[in-house]
């Protein structure tokens, strides 16, 4: 296995301190830890579906034009 693919240990330091954040922050409630991830990411997928319809949306547009040569500006 190559270095790369080896998690380094600031990577494992900051997961932890990042894990530890959150707990504290959902008062150490394991649970509301968890259903607050689930919110986030549930969130984070929608934005995400939208964005790729957004950039799916204007390549084909773009791809409307694609035979208009573009001009080049003095």
């Amino acid at each position: 296995m190559s270095s790369e693919s080896q998690p380094n240990a600031q990577g494992a330091d900051d997961l932890e301190a990042a894990v530890d954040e959150a707990i504290d922050t959902c008062g150490s409630d394991l649970r509301a830890t968890i259903r607050a991830l689930i919110v986030a990411n549930s969130y984070l997928e929608s934005e995400n579906e939208a964005l790729n319809k957004a950039v799916s949306h204007a390549f084909i547009r773009l791809g409307d034009f694609a035979h208009i040569p573009a001009r080049s500006i003095p």
